[in-house]
């Protein structure tokens, strides 16, 4: 089941990683403007963040397995009208009806994780989390090839996936219910509900997992630019530093799973919240292009090293409410760098790039500080 749960991951978020790649094609198509294409990004990254702890809430009061799969339809399904819709206003409507069914999709996929996870749960998570990844790095290239063959009708390639995957589960939801009414499932439920919700460990987490996104949305932004403009490189070698930053992380976030379950959940965050904290100026002191790349991919690493322990370490602190702190932890605090991110670029407008870059070097040593103060979770027993 994690294997599924970690593909449906991977075709969902194709749709995230396809949406940036197709606006360069609807302002030519619809002769948008900058802020209009903007306003199509706005209206996705809304709908699919701020109502995840919403509808992981409602994960949490009623059984709803049926949102993984009606949820991928819907972020594909959404995603593939953009190409056919004739106007802004219906461009809109389509990215918000992919937005929901991304949100829709994130709190239940993780509840199952947990569900699913026996022991090992920060492996598990980090596994889904991979999944998540690969599929944000291969939708632009997917999104692009489909329309330069197809033409703007290609946007409906992008249903496929989603509905392979989605006809997949759906077959598997009769067994994933059985599974649900086992008496080991019934035992952890109501082992779960003996425990109370501790929301001061919980905000904590939160911030934690906050300032991490700043810094992730940061270099996503501005690699590009930062290797153009300050290391004096191509725009080629730019977009490969970028894939550079993307590769590691997604083997700094199956890393990080794998040593939270054998030392310790709160060891590894407190281990890539402080390793970020000599990285990150010496990245940016540096002018050395083969120094820059080996630390840009040690910054990727550590900033998804924490990615499994963080969302398992949510979902222990308030047990009573795993779909919503999958919500949190997935969608409004890790988005909310991206937020951050407008800031930076006027910065980087009056001072250059590499002035917007340092500024978020106090951003690790605030983490630093509060990663030492989480809540320690013990480790079942049987893992060694």
């Amino acid at each position: 089941m994690l294997n599924l749960l970690s593909l449906s991951h991977l075709a969902n978020d194709i749709n995230q990683g396809a949406l940036p790649a197709l606006l360069p094609f609807l302002i030519v198509k619809h002769t948008l403007s900058y802020s209009a294409a903007a306003g199509i990004m706005f209206a996705f990254t809304i709908t699919s963040t701020v109502i995840q702890p919403l509808l992981g809430h409602l994960a949490d009061r009623f059984n709803n397995s049926w949102l993984i799969p009606s949820g991928l339809i819907m972020a594909g399904g959404g995603l593939a009208l953009t190409g056919l819709s004739p106007n802004y206003t219906m461009i809109l409507l389509a990215v918000i009806m992919s937005g929901i069914g991304s949100a829709a999709f994130h709190p239940e996929a993780a509840r199952h994780v947990d569900l699913y996870s026996d022991h090992k749960k920060a492996t598990a998570m980090s596994y889904f989390g991979v999944g998540g990844s690969i599929g944000f790095s291969l939708g632009p290239l997917l999104m692009t090839a489909s329309i330069l063959y197809f033409g703007l009708n290609g946007t409906m390639v992008m249903f496929v996936p989603v509905a392979i995957v989605a006809l997949i589960f759906r077959a598997q939801l009769r067994q994933s219910t059985a599974c649900n009414k086992s008496p080991q499932t019934v035992q952890k439920i109501q082992t779960r509900a003996d425990h109370k919700d501790d929301w001061g460990a919980f905000c904590k987490l939160t911030l934690t997992i906050v300032g991490k996104s700043i810094i992730f949305y940061a270099f996503l932004t501005f690699i590009p630019l930062y290797w153009t403009t300050v290391l004096q490189q191509t725009k080629l070698a730019g977009g490969m530093a970028l894939t550079l930053f993307s590769v590691a992380g997604i083997l700094g976030n199956f890393l990080g799973g794998k040593l939270a379950d054998r030392f310790g959940y709160k060891t590894i965050v407190v281990s890539g919240c402080t390793l970020l904290v000599p990285t990150i100026p010496a990245f940016i002191l540096t002018n050395n292009v083969y120094f820059a790349a080996i630390l840009l991919a040690l910054t990727g690493a550590f900033l998804l090293l924490t990615y499994g322990p963080t969302v398992v370490m949510g979902q222990k602190y308030i047990p009573n409410h795993v779909g919503l702190s999958s919500g949190m932890t997935l969608g409004v605090a890790f988005s909310i760098g991206g937020g951050v991110t407008p800031l930076l670029g006027s910065l980087a407008d009056a001072h250059g790039v590499g002035t917007a870059l340092s500024t978020i070097t106090i951003i690790p040593v605030l983490i630093m500080f509060l990663s030492f103060t989480l809540k320690p979770l013990e480790l079942h027993a049987v893992v060694k």
